[in-house]
């Protein structure tokens, strides 16, 4: 009886120790990683175009922005414009135009003319600066809170000679309040904020060296 359960226990451990076997070098191979549908394949990198003997080296083919749902005069705006400045990048133009949204609009609220001065051309920043102006000689003042940008997309793109001009237009949520001189609220509430939708058109010389956009009109979406 003692032999027959030694016996056994020594098939079990064998058995076990197969199945071990088997399992680690299943996991093993589990574990190496699998391509995903959305990692980048060699199509999707940039292609380095070997040079002629005797010629100057070939700069990487830059891919063009993925432009999906845009309708085409958009899309024929915005490649023209990453054809002529190969610095553009629509993804981290709509996140700086973002940025500058809100950091306009703070300063006008503010009364920030030196901020103003820096991202606005002199015809918009004349129109703030008249608007603030008028606002101070009535002794009123902005208490006013941007809630969150729903929405931002380009709206219109051109490149007329070196001169881009891309149109964003912003859905945003803002709580807006006017004070009198002596702190009380005559309108607006910081409690119930509005759907606003303003259309701002950036532009850039891009034979500048200097990279910045600045919003040179404003309109409503």
């Amino acid at each position: 009886m003692i032999v027959e359960i030694v016996i056994l226990a020594m098939i079990a451990a064998f058995l076990g120790l197969r199945l071990y076997s088997v399992l680690g070098e299943r996991a093993e191979h589990e574990e190496e990683s699998v391509p995903h549908r959305f990692d980048a394949n060699d199509d999707d990198r940039p292609s380095q175009v070997a040079p002629k003997s005797g010629s100057q080296p070939v700069s990487p083919i830059r891919p063009q922005p993925r432009l999906n749902g845009m309708i085409p005069a958009v899309e024929r705006g915005i490649r023209d414009i990453s054809a002529a400045d190969p610095s553009f990048d629509i993804t981290m133009f709509l996140k700086g135009a973002k940025g500058a949204y809100r950091m306009v609009l703070d300063a006008f609220w503010k009364g920030d003319l030196a901020t103003l001065k820096e991202l606005c051309d002199d015809d918009v920043y004349a129109g703030f600066a008249a608007a603030i102006d008028a606002r101070e000689a009535a002794g009123h003042t902005l208490d006013n809170k941007l809630i969150r940008i729903e929405e931002d997309k380009i709206h219109s793109a051109t490149l007329d000679g070196s001169m881009a001009r891309v149109a964003v237009l912003f859905v945003a949520d803002i709580a807006a309040v006017t004070r009198d001189k002596d702190g009380n609220v005559i309108a607006g509430s910081l409690d119930d904020a509005v759907e606003s939708r303003d259309v701002w058109t950036f532009s850039r010389n891009i034979s500048s060296s200097g990279p910045d956009w600045l919003l040179d009109e404003t309109d409503e979406g």
